[in-house]
């Protein structure tokens, strides 16, 4: 029953596909290794016997079983691995470059969000490059395609955690949607899509993504005259990242940009990343569970980075990411100067406390995604008029609902 389903996901996967795979179960493998000896060594020292003077490893023939998995898994790993590379180019030749496919850029996009750090750290062949696309294309500034339709108003739309560029394109009861094709057929916009490695730190995306915009004003094909960004969840975060870090660096870009849209973006943060960091905090509490923290620690810097809404370097520098601490953030304000817009989303049918600070739109609070904070030295200023609230949708619906479509054409309409 099975196997039909797998040979369609395998269709989807390239040659270098399969070697970034073949590295992580290696990994896997011997990381899962390292977790039962942990547990095994901190049941044996509860029972007075002799451990090991390395912390989670057990010794004598214990040790020597798990030190000859973990041996063999990497010796193994590593012929498979250069097999792989062996074969790669006759693998791409037989199989003539296979196009994309949604399938397999979901794939990439989800593994990315969850471990996107660790597969650029391990140089891991499926770690997705930060790039600008059009039409479906990487936009190579060297080598510009033609491109008889750029219009001197572009539109950048960033996506969110564990997403990709094509996502942007989905369905509102059985009807196409596409915020970017939406605003460009209304406002004449060109739509440029943004794909990157939402694993990464936030302020790492974030100074990327401030030099591919200036790119993108350097060698746009017509003189730009208006830049207008529509970012999505931590897609909002990234920009703010990017803003700031372009100040810095005296980069030109920001001249254009006139208008941002936040889309459900936890600006202070989700509470579900609070959760895990304080699973994180009991599990390894005790001797017994202690070594089973490692698994809450698979998750990415981009993802605890959504603790409290991280954008700068200092806010994760020199700390452990995982350790359970306060909100101590640096205080970075919307964009001076630019008309920035957030819509936020409750899955209720109408405000109350717990919607506004806890359950918002199942991902991100009300409060978070408005700017507000208790600390009001905190709170990011959004004018009454730039704020709109969606009842009785969730954060995927945010992408799709055409109530949200409107809004945007509304708010950035010319006078």
């Amino acid at each position: 029953m099975n196997a039909p389903t797998s040979k369609k996901a395998v269709k989807h996967l390239s040659a270098l596909d399969i070697r970034g795979i073949a590295q992580l179960v290696t990994e896997a493998t011997v990381g899962l290794t390292g977790i039962v000896e942990g547990v095994h060594h901190s049941v044996l020292s509860t029972m007075s016997v002799p451990s090991n003077t390395v912390p989670g490893q057990t010794c004598g023939i214990t040790g020597l079983v798990y030190k000859s998995i973990r041996n063999t898994t990497q010796l193994v790993g590593k012929g498979i691995d250069t097999v792989l590379a062996t074969l790669q180019p006759l693998l791409e030749s037989a199989e003539d470059t296979k196009p994309e496919t949604p399938q397999r850029e979901a794939f990439l996009a989800v593994l990315n969000g969850v471990m996107g750090d660790y597969l650029v750290a391990n140089n891991n062949p499926l770690a997705t490059s930060m790039t600008l696309r059009y039409q479906s294309k990487m936009l190579n500034w060297h080598a510009l395609p033609p491109m008889p339709e750029a219009r001197s108003k572009v539109l950048v739309l960033i996506h969110g955690l564990c997403m990709n560029d094509l996502q942007w394109h989905t369905q509102h009861k059985g009807q196409a949607v596409n915020h970017g094709e939406a605003l460009a057929s209304a406002l004449g916009y060109t739509p440029v899509y943004l794909r990157y490695n939402s694993g990464l730190h936030t302020s790492q995306n974030g100074r990327e993504l401030s030099i591919h915009l200036e790119q993108l004003v350097t060698h746009w094909p017509t003189p730009i005259e208006e830049l207008t960004i529509v970012a999505y969840s931590m897609g909002g975060l990234l920009t703010r990242s990017a803003f700031y870090y372009a100040k810095q660096g005296d980069l030109h870009w920001p001249c254009y940009l006139k208008s941002i849209v936040f889309l459900g973006t936890p600006h202070h943060g989700a509470p579900l990343e609070r959760a895990g960091n304080w699973v994180d905090t009991i599990l390894g509490s005790t001797r017994y569970s202690a070594p089973l923290a490692k698994l809450g620690k698979l998750r990415s810097a981009g993802i605890t980075d959504l603790r409290y809404g991280y954008v700068l370097d200092e806010d994760w520098l020199g700390h452990d990411r995982f350790h359970c601490k306060t909100d101590n953030r640096q205080f970075v304000p919307l964009p001076e100067g630019i008309a920035c817009y957030t819509v936020a989303a409750t899955i209720t049918n109408k405000r109350s406390i717990i919607a506004d600070r806890l359950i918002g739109d199942g991902l991100v609070p009300l409060y978070s995604a408005l700017g507000q904070h208790d600390d009001v030295k905190r709170n990011l200023v959004f004018a009454k008029a730039a704020q709109w609230i969606g009842y009785c949708i969730n954060h995927k619906e945010l992408l799709s609902n055409l109530d949200v479509t409107q809004q945007m054409i509304e708010w950035l309409r010319p006078a």
